[in-house]
């Protein structure tokens, strides 16, 4: 109405006039006072409240006079509005009573004023039909509630009208409103601490989460939002009981259900850290709940939640029981991208939960008081396994970062707390030897997954205490010159047949600074065990045959060294271009510091072959076939010409004639006879690899060749040249 709002514009420089005005309409005696009377009082606590404080008492008397006479649906409204407004004036007041300059007024005296109409309004008014009159003291119930609530005297009547209030979700069409009545009277109670009764926080934790988490209810954003900050105010108060039901509704329910029971506990991670965190361990728990569910949405929304939480300054270690989570999440969306059997959307599904996995470690700050002690364990022993590569360039960030902290702290942590050690416990932490073969291998390809190359050497260089106390120095020089040689290098410029020379060379030179040969021999086992993860014929993997032949060299422990030579001999499968290539490479690789061992060892193996039995035309025809002698026979051929490679000069020159071209020789003869080849038809590609010694060019990739060009007739490569 435009003359009430001129009222009320009037009224902020002359209030005690409209005031007085407007009581004097409002008591008139025997008969109901003009609808304007009640908009503008309405309108003027809205506006004024601390200054309509003082008129509390008078104004409600005379209202309370007139409330049997109240007829119409708009009379009914208007009332209602003043109900609402002033009994928000004066929860206002009792919250910033020392703002005012009038002698501070006690709650029991306002309660007593609006109880009086509280009651009435419950008897007469709560069964109304029309829409708007619903709305209208829906509005008033909750003011009301919220002033009565802080007296105890009064409380019991409240909790008994809390179901009506929630039950008019049911009854009203904008149920927006009935969020916005039941928000202001949860804010009440929070500012006030008073503690809700467990069935009625149950009542109001259903009765919001049904309208966040049913499909068929098409809530906008700023409503959505309202109703979480209803389940925030209930926490605020009970927040136990609270957690409690939003865990239970993990237990059972829909998976919308489940998908919003996770992002309420997601909004409760930063109220409840700023409280200095002690029901953080609550959310955790009832997040655990979520763990094992199958579905996608419900697993982004446990790894929303981790990323909230892990954004926190949280120092208690249920705080990372998730971090494995979110490593598992990712391997598991890798796996099924790796299938291939995916739609378009399950891909795109995947694809995103990696992205969100990422995100959250990218993001992960490390800076942490106490995330050193908590988190060491718990990233460490996701550096080995390959299913995580994807995560390296992050989790390299975050484990250096991490070093780099302990290494400042010296050691001096003081007592670790016990979630801590139960933590350490918990984690299966790589041998140092593994973590050192990992880094290598990833370094070996500098620019896969987005370089992590990079990522692996400054890691290696942070862990050098960890890998072993002798390293420190010289990592400390070499590992800046390899990430110097990265500098400025994309993947199409750089050699990758140099670079990994370089490594290897990083590798030997750290092996002999150790000078540990239990240590190397548990670096020689670790390289082999990794192997396995890598795809056959791929750059990684025989790098790692590479790098256990520098392992091999750099043992002195002879019998295990033989022992190794001999498990390569044996186990390959001679058909396998890959199982060839590792063996040749390992061989050779040994051969650098073991080359009389190497010579005997291969030489056994070929007097086995020639001593082994072959019984039956028709084994001998599968045999022949199949080529499995004939393929044995070309890989010693090989594996002599690498040995010869990689052999000190002086050492070779004594024994080359008789037990390395006489070998050689003698291989491709066998070779030629078993595949029906008369022996002038062929001709070794070993001795060229012999002519090339000199040079001492480990590992060339001629060498390897299964199907090297013919030499020359007649050049040095040919055994009539030799």
């Amino acid at each position: 109405m435009a003359a009430s709002d001129v009222l009320v514009a009037l009224a902020r420089s002359h209030f005690d006039s409209v005031m007085y005005e407007l009581q004097c309409r409002l008591r008139a005696l025997g008969e109901i006072s003009e609808d304007l009377v009640f908009v503008t009082l309405g309108k003027l606590a809205s506006s004024y409240a601390l200054r309509c404080v003082p008129f509390v008492g008078m104004t409600l008397f005379a209202l309370r006079t007139m409330l049997s006479q109240v007829g119409s649906s708009r009379t009914l409204r208007a009332v209602c509005s003043v109900l609402e407004q002033w009994s928000k004036a004066v929860n206002t007041y009792l919250g910033a009573w020392e703002q005012c300059s009038f002698p501070r007024m006690g709650q029991a005296q306002f309660c007593s004023s609006v109880s009086p109409l509280f009651l009435h309004v419950v008897g007469s008014w709560l069964g109304c039909e029309e829409e708007e009159a619903k709305q209208a003291v829906l509005g008033a119930m909750a003011a009301m509630m919220g002033l009565l609530v802080r007296e105890e005297e009064h409380r019991e009547r409240v909790w008994e009208q809390l179901p009506w209030l929630l039950g008019q979700y049911q009854q009203v069409q904008d149920t927006f409103q009935v969020t916005k009545a039941l928000s202001y009277f949860l804010e009440i109670l929070g500012e006030v601490q008073i503690p809700i009764p467990q069935d009625e926080v149950q009542a109001v934790g259903t009765a919001v989460h049904h309208q966040l988490s049913d499909g068929s209810k098409q809530h906008s954003g700023e409503h959505r939002s309202e109703l979480s900050s209803c389940v925030l105010l209930l926490a605020r108060v009970c927040p136990e009981d609270t957690v409690a039901f939003l865990r239970s509704q993990l237990g059972s329910g829909s998976e919308a259900a489940h998908v919003v029971s996770l992002d309420l506990l997601r909004a409760l991670v930063r109220p409840t850290a700023a409280e200095r965190g002690q029901s953080l361990p609550l959310l955790v728990r009832a997040v655990r709940c979520a763990l094992g569910d199958p579905s996608r949405k419900v697993a982004r929304a446990v790894l929303r939640f981790t990323k909230e939480l892990l954004s926190c300054s949280v120092q208690s270690c249920s705080a990372w029981d998730l971090v494995a989570h979110v490593f598992a999440t990712f391997s598991q969306a890798s796996g099924r991208l790796a299938q291939g059997k995916l739609s378009q959307a399950e891909a795109q599904e995947a694809a995103d939960l990696q992205a969100l996995c990422l995100d959250i470690l990218r993001s992960l700050d490390v800076s942490v008081r106490g995330m050193t002690k908590l988190l060491w364990p718990r990233l460490l022993q996701y550096v080995v396994p390959a299913q995580y590569t994807g995560t390296l360039v992050p989790l390299c960030r975050c484990l250096r970062e991490l070093a780099e902290s302990r290494g400042r702290a010296g050691g001096e942590d003081g007592e670790e707390e016990p979630d801590v050690v139960a933590s350490r416990e918990r984690a299966k932490l790589p041998r140092p030897q593994a973590l050192l073969a990992r880094l290598l291998v990833v370094a070996a390809a500098p620019h896969t997954g987005g370089g992590c190359g990079v990522a692996a050497l400054r890691l290696l260089q942070a862990l050098s205490a960890e890998i072993h106390g002798a390293v420190g120095m010289v990592w400390a020089v070499k590992i800046p010159f390899l990430l110097q040689c990265l500098e400025g290098q994309s993947e199409s410029c750089l050699d990758s047949a140099e670079w990994e020379q370089l490594l290897l060379k990083f590798l030997r030179t750290s092996l002999e600074t150790i000078e540990s040969q239990a240590w190397t021999m548990g670096l020689s086992f670790e390289l082999s065990q990794q192997t396995g993860s890598y795809p056959r014929l791929s750059r990684k993997q025989a790098f790692l045959y590479k790098a256990v032949g520098v392992s091999l060299a750099a043992c002195q422990h002879v019998p295990y060294v033989r022992g190794e030579m001999k498990k390569y001999l044996s186990r390959t499968n001679y058909l396998e271009a890959s199982e060839r290539e590792a063996m040749i490479s390992v061989l050779g690789g040994s051969a650098e510091s073991h080359f009389h061992l190497a010579l005997e060892v291969v030489q056994e193996f070929g007097a086995s072959m020639e001593e082994r039995p072959v019984s039956g035309a028709f084994k001998r025809l599968k045999e022949y076939h199949q080529g499995k002698r004939a393929g044995r026979h070309m890989a010693l051929v090989l594996a002599y010409g690498q040995i010869a490679l990689c052999a000190p000069p002086e050492q070779l020159l004594a024994r080359v004639e008789s037990d390395v071209v006489g070998r050689i020789l003698q291989h491709y003869r066998a070779s030629c006879q078993v595949l029906g080849f008369s022996f002038s038809t062929k001709v070794s590609p070993a001795p060229r690899g012999l002519a090339r010694c000199p040079s001492r060019t480990p590992f060339p990739s001629q060498a390897c060749r299964t199907r090297p060009p013919a030499p020359q007739a007649g050049g040095r490569g040919s055994p009539r040249g030799r």
